[in-house]
């Protein structure tokens, strides 16, 4: 992880960047595999939980299959957090590609259906969330709408 090289870019920049995902449909079924973290991070994951907003990027919470304190979704299709992921392996690429956005680190991985990832970067737990492509345009709002949360229940630190 102190490997990773973070490219800072501001909120324009990263808006542009999801932006150039494009604006096609996709799939809008609301599943995410659940996360099986130990049991330091599962009480973190289950703050976080209960510090989520009602709403993200402007979209109702709508929680995926199956429920989980694990897991949270906002719109159709949704937007998904998943909380106690492993480490990506991008974590240790010096060349991988990250962004900061209020007070929270990320590691940004575009997927093969235009969808974006976002891995949290420096923090006691991984948080993924994932932006389906269709939302690409004004997706970086997620984030900004994610990060209190994030800082109030997932404290700095190195993930186990």
């Amino acid at each position: 992880m102190n490997s990773l090289r973070h490219r800072l870019i501001g909120l324009p920049a990263l808006t542009l960047l999801i932006t150039a995902a494009g604006c096609s449909s996709a799939d809008d079924s609301a599943s995410a595999a659940v996360p099986s973290p130990g049991t330091k991070v599962a009480k973190l994951c289950e703050d976080l939980d209960r510090e989520l907003p009602s709403k993200v990027d402007g979209q109702d919470r709508r929680d995926p299959e199956p429920a989980s304190e694990l897991t949270a979704g906002w719109g159709d299709p949704a937007i998904i957090l998943r909380c106690g992921v492993t480490k990506p392996a991008k974590m240790t690429d010096p060349e991988a590609d990250g962004a900061e956005v209020d007070g929270v680190g990320w590691l940004l991985e575009k997927q093969d259906d235009g969808a974006f990832r976002f891995t949290t970067t420096l923090r006691t737990a991984y948080v993924e969330v994932t932006i389906p492509k269709n939302r690409t345009e004004d997706g970086a709002a997620a984030l900004v709408d994610l990060a209190a949360p994030i800082k109030k229940a997932i404290p700095e630190g190195i993930a186990d």
